[in-house]
This record gives structure tokens, C-alpha cells and sequence, in this order.
């Protein structure tokens, strides 16, 4: 039952925006002791080489931290995350290897050196109407794109994820998984991530959300995950058993993600069934990855 030995819980809502500083970058902690989830701050914002320096070194060995974007490409429905590209990574570790090397010129930890590759951007669709000739593949379900097994099961519960190698759009986080694949490689050693390494004993662990999750166990449905409110915040963290903020007037969507997914994490990661999703086999753990939560 190596689940119930987490005592601190960290919801994370990224970002893989331009430039160095984001506001869509918000950080949420709890304790398991039930007090109210509370946002970590940076006077100037948070910038992904913070989160990157926090996550090295200032992290408990019961922390559970939650980063909302996908930890890989899709792999099983065309056998490779790049099919046809003879330099196609075999795994989620030498995928992330991969995007950190071809980006190792991009400032902030960004992710151009991947979209714009002379070979892969025929993967992506990029702004401008810049869909390349292999982002529907065979195994394209439907016009958001190629999904991991983890995203198909998303849907079942309500969710609409979109593929990971779309990078247009309002709810695209294509370039929030490319960008937070840096950061996981980056990472090694420092942390588990779930369920790409199994789950460790002792030592702090990493896991893919979507904050859609929590929201929609928070009372909310996924049309209507955002919250803007203070007095809807509260009454979704109420929901969760959590105390409640108490704040009052306007909160910005990235933090009350933040706060409700730390808040949920709390309550369910405990639940042994979410560490053994049925559909999760060693071959998926090891090329896609999933998302915790989703059964």
C-alpha cells in the first residue's frame, strides 16, 4: 500500500507559452491534515526553470505532485510516436531525451526546436493553418487528432482531450507537454514519475493530471471545469472535504485549477485502484504514460 504514505500534495498548472514568465503557471499546495490548499507565489511569476529548480530540490519524500499536461506523444495506435521517421524514440525517457536535445537552442525551456524540426513539424498542427500531411494518421480517431489510450479513456469520463501534437487553439496542450517534457528529462533522479517508473516505497513522485479531473469531482462538469469566482471555489473545495479559501470577488482560472487539483489529489491518491488502472500494461507505462485518475 505504498499509495498511503503521501502526506503532501502538489497541483501544478502549466504552461508551454513564449517567453520567460507566465501567469498560466500556478502552484498549489495541501497537507494530508485537511487544511485548505494554499498557492505557492512568485513575486514576478512563476517561470518554468523555478518550477524545474523546485522540483530538483525542494520537494518532501511524501510530496505527490501533479503536472497538468501530457507526459508523452501518442505511440500505440501507430506503433511510434513518429511513424515513418527513422529516428522515432522507442520509449517515454528517450522521447523526452530527444525534445530537450532538439530544443537545447530554445530560451525558457521552450519547445520550438521540436515544432519546427525539418522532419517532425509534418507531425504537428501549428498556427497559420500549418496542419502537416501526417498529423492524421490511420490512427486518428477524429479530427482533435491522434490520442494515447490514456486520452480515449478520458473521454469515457466525461472528458475532450485533445492530441498532444495539436498545438492551435484554446484548449490544445500540445506545447505545455512538449515544454513539460524538458522539464521531466531534466528530472531524472530526482523524482519518480508515475507510471513511467513504478510506484517507489519512499521519495517524491510525479504524475500527469488534468484538471478536468478534479473538477468534475469537485461537483463541476467538464464544459464547466473553469472557476473565476471565490465563492465557487470555496464550494468545490467543500465538495472535496477540504477547507474552504475564504476568498471573495475574482480568482484566475490557473489557480483555482491548482487549488481544486491539490485539494482532489488529497482525497484520491489513497485509492490503490488508481495506481492499477486495468488498462495500464507495462508497454503503455513505458511509451505514453498516463494520466492519474482515470480508470
Amino acid at each position: 500500500m505504498t499509495a498511503a504514505r503521501f502526506g503532501q500534495f502538489i497541483a501544478i498548472d502549466w504552461s508551454g507559452a513564449r517567453g520567460e514568465r507566465h501567469k498560466g503557471i500556478a502552484i498549489a499546495s495541501c497537507r494530508l491534515d485537511g487544511g485548505a490548499p494554499v498557492l505557492l507565489k512568485r513575486e514576478s511569476g512563476w517561470s518554468r526553470a523555478d518550477v524545474l529548480a523546485m522540483l530538483r530540490s525542494d520537494l518532501a519524500d511524501d510530496t505527490l505532485v501533479g503536472l497538468d499536461l501530457g507526459i508523452a506523444l501518442p505511440f500505440v495506435d501507430a506503433g511510434a510516436y513518429f511513424p515513418g521517421w527513422p529516428d522515432s524514440p522507442p520509449d517515454c525517457r528517450r522521447l523526452w531525451a530527444l525534445v530537450d536535445d532538439l530544443c537545447a537552442g530554445d530560451l525558457h525551456l521552450g519547445a520550438d526546436g521540436v515544432v519546427d524540426h525539418p522532419a517532425l513539424s509534418a507531425y504537428f498542427r501549428r498556427h497559420g493553418g500549418r496542419e502537416g500531411n501526417r498529423f492524421h494518421l490511420a490512427g486518428a480517431h477524429h479530427l482533435r487528432g491522434r490520442l494515447r489510450l490514456t486520452e480515449l479513456w478520458q473521454e469515457r469520463q466525461g472528458c475532450k482531450p485533445y492530441s498532444n501534437f495539436n498545438l492551435v487553439g484554446a484548449a490544445q496542450v500540445g506545447k505545455a507537454s512538449l515544454t513539460g517534457m524538458r522539464v521531466l528529462h531534466r528530472l531524472q533522479g530526482c523524482a519518480a514519475v508515475w507510471p513511467v517508473d513504478p510506484l517507489p516505497s519512499s521519495g517524491p513522485v510525479i504524475t500527469e493530471i488534468y484538471t478536468a479531473l478534479a473538477a468534475i469531482a469537485a461537483g463541476r462538469t467538464a464544459a464547466r471545469s473553469k472557476i473565476t469566482d471565490g465563492d465557487m471555489l470555496d464550494h468545490a473545495l467543500a465538495t472535496l472535504g477540504s477547507r474552504q479559501i475564504g476568498q471573495r470577488g475574482a480568482i484566475d482560472d490557473h489557480s483555482a485549477d491548482a487549488l481544486i487539483t491539490a485539494a482532489w489529489l488529497r482525497t484520491v491518491a489513497h485509492d490503490e485502484t488508481l495506481w492499477h488502472p486495468p488498462a495500464l500494461t507495462e508497454k503503455i507505462a513505458a511509451t505514453e504514460g498516463w494520466t492519474f485518475g482515470v480508470r
